[in-house]
């Protein structure tokens, strides 16, 4: 078995390294030239994972042919904006029926798509086989071989249990679901909620605060899941709740710490310069704010993360706002 991890960041790298140490043939195709050296060389990615050894069996290759050549499965950990070009330009490099693994979370922007539908028009007629792995997951811990336990969605059952047998280690549980929809779109909206909660942070309020952010989070979460085809089940489950909590309340949360600065009185443009790598609910918020218009699915957090980020809204009137909708029942 071959696993070839598309994107070196510092999620890739990691997925990479742990596959690579659980005896998997795996190579990691790397865009940057020096994180390629800095692998190859001292066994470490110190442009997007300091401080933390690489397996020596983990192989890194810059050239797309060599590293997927003879790969039985790929599993995509490229920004979710930028996942339909690569896949495009990589179209000629995969097999037919190429197995496509997506650890990215997001939706795209120009199109309002999941990841799934991404890929499938991406390689239409090659039939890619997509399954979505996603859950409560830091880099910082996993690469250190931290208990973490996550989902793989694959309406495939065989295929399904195929990839949660390949992908669990001693230290990495996954646990396997028919409801892929459910397990990207859990990954994707969690990230705008996990803004949110760094806001009320930022803002200096306090865990009252936090709590009713998940939990009406995790119903704006399921009303818009169940709207783009995902099941209620999944919603309560590791890449649903368990991985809003994750992101909403640790610090090692990019998109909590976006919130937290917007929070402080950071602009947006000052924060995304800060960072090197991407906090994909800055975008989420977007995609979400379009599709809860095209679907009629009310969103009142997501709304107001939107009006924060893109029309420069005070988070503290946004706070206002919220609060003071019309009453409801839960």
């Amino acid at each position: 078995m071959k696993i070839a991890v598309l994107g070196a960041g510092a999620w890739g790298t990691t997925l990479a390294d742990m596959l690579a140490k659980n005896g998997r043939n795996t190579t990691l195709w790397a865009r940057e030239p020096e994180v390629v050296a800095d692998i190859r060389n001292h066994r470490e990615n110190r442009v997007f994972l300091p401080g933390v050894t690489l397996s020596e069996a983990l192989e890194v290759e810059s050239d797309p042919a060599t590293a997927f050549d003879g790969a039985d499965y790929f599993l995509v950990v490229i920004p979710s904006q930028f996942i339909r070009p690569a896949l495009v330009g990589f179209r000629d490099l995969l097999p037919d029926r190429p197995v496509l693994v997506n650890a990215s979370k997001g939706i795209e922007l120009s199109t309002l798509a999941p990841v799934s539908r991404v890929v499938a028009e991406a390689l239409e007629g090659k039939g890619p086989r997509y399954a979505a792995l996603s859950g409560p997951s830091f880099a910082a811990e996993v690469s250190r071989n931290m208990p973490t336990s996550v989902s793989l969605g694959c309406e495939d059952h065989d295929l399904g249990r195929e990839l949660q047998e390949a992908f669990s280690t001693p230290y990495f549980r996954v646990y396997y679901t028919p409801d892929y929809r459910g397990v990207e779109l859990g990954g994707a909206v969690k990230n705008v909620i996990a803004i949110a909660a760094g806001i009320a942070d930022g803002l200096g309020f306090g865990h009252d605060a936090r709590a009713a952010l998940i939990t009406r989070g995790l119903a704006e979460l399921s009303r818009l899941g169940e709207a783009m085809g995902g099941q209620e089940r999944t919603f309560m489950g590791l890449s649903g709740m368990g991985d809003l909590v994750l992101t909403c309340t640790g610090d090692l949360s990019r998109n909590r710490q976006v919130g937290l600065k917007l929070g402080q009185g950071k602009t947006l443009d000052e924060i995304v310069g800060e960072m090197k790598a991407v906090a994909e609910g800055v975008k989420t918020t977007q995609s979400l704010h379009d599709l809860a218009a095209k679907l009629e699915v009310e969103l009142p957090i997501t709304e107001q993360v939107y009006k924060i980020l893109y029309e420069g809204k005070d988070p503290a009137q946004a706070t206002t706002d919220l609060m003071s909708r019309d009453l409801k029942d839960e």
